[in-house]
């Protein structure tokens, strides 16, 4: 391989490496056990794993490659949804499906879709930050509230 294009792939994976340390940043500041690190290396892996597949000799190599990382990643998240003890909530759903966001992400970069990597990027990063902003606070309540009212009334 070309070194011209192996500075390029580095490229590609400094920028996926990146994005994906920043939608661990908002995870790390919470205090969840998944934060820059495992971000990071979600994003970093799916696009190594996506730019062997694209530079390979095999044309469906990258398509075969990127439908594994979705399953492979389906199962890590798998491993991070559990009930709660308190009162039998599921745990970690946020988390699992940000991972697997994340991943998405590393695999754009990979196929140069850049503008759609840092969009990605931005809105999980926003949904992520949802529950700091009291406008989302107060109508989450609100929606709990029409719930709880609607299940005490039988209607639900």
């Amino acid at each position: 391989m070309d070194i011209k294009i192996e500075l390029l792939i580095c490229m590609r994976l400094l920028v996926a490496f990146i994005l994906g340390a920043i939608i661990g940043v908002e995870r790390e500041m919470h205090g969840n056990a998944a934060g820059i690190r495992t971000f990071a290396a979600v994003t970093l892996g799916a696009a190594l794993f996506t730019l062997i597949g694209i530079h390979t000799t095999d044309p469906t190599a990258a398509g075969r490659i990127v439908a594994n990382i979705v399953t492979g990643i389906g199962f890590l998240g798998a491993g991070i949804i559990y009930k709660g003890t308190d009162n039998g909530s599921v745990l970690g759903l946020t988390t699992a499906s940000s991972i697997w966001a994340a991943a998405a992400v590393g695999a754009a970069v990979a196929y140069d879709m850049y503008v759609i990597a840092i969009l990605s990027t931005a809105l999980v990063y926003f949904l992520l930050s949802l529950h700091h902003f009291n406008w989302y606070i107060r109508l989450k309540s609100r929606w709990r509230n029409k719930h709880n009212r609607n299940n005490n009334d039988g209607s639900a």
